[in-house]
């Protein structure tokens, strides 16, 4: 007879403790889950140069958009960065590409390596838009799909929470039903 095992109507002495330590580790695990899947915030500290040089001419995109080999070519093609010379000196690319990668997305739905290594062909930014008519991307307000400013209100800090979303101008009544879905 195992004189640790519980008795009828007695519990363990540590069972209280066990159980309250895997709450929390599954709360953990939970948090973690929940804000690599919706939040893609910014790293606490990003390089100067990511600010002043990618945020100059796009949304500085959390790293966790992309997986690591994703950020590697796209560093690596910057004097043809989508039909942009966005060179840099060596330093710099250095610098950007090793935070890049450090803190790329490791999570499931970043596990791709999107068309073009564009966040805006990726299957989880299609699944999140898909009941965005595609005439919306052309609104004057709006221009492209990777305009996320145009409606994520936080995206130049990396915010893009669904509650927090802003209707870009020009956008009809119809339009308007499929915003607030």
């Amino acid at each position: 007879m195992n004189p640790q095992a519980d008795l009828p109507g007695q519990e363990h002495p540590m069972r209280p403790i066990r159980t309250s330590l895997l709450a929390a580790a599954l709360a953990l695990a939970a948090l973690h889950s929940a804000q690599a899947d919706s939040g893609h915030m910014l790293p606490r500290h990003v390089p100067e140069a990511y600010t002043q040089e990618c945020a100059a001419c796009h949304t500085a995109y959390p790293p966790g958009m992309l997986p690591a080999r994703s950020w590697q070519r796209i560093m690596a093609g910057l004097d043809k960065h989508y039909g942009t010379d966005a060179s840099l000196d060596a330093a710099t690319v250095q610098q950007l590409s090793t935070w890049l990668q450090s803190n790329a997305g490791t999570y499931k739905r970043v596990n791709e390596e999107p068309t073009q290594d564009r966040i805006t062909r990726s299957a989880w930014f299609e699944r999140k838009h898909r009941k965005i008519d595609a005439t919306v991307w052309k609104l004057p307000s709006v221009k492209s799909a990777a305009n996320c400013a145009a409606c994520h209100a936080g995206a130049d800090k990396g915010e893009f929470d669904d509650d927090h979303l802003r209707i870009p101008a020009g956008l009809d009544a119809r339009m308007r039903r499929n915003w607030n879905d």
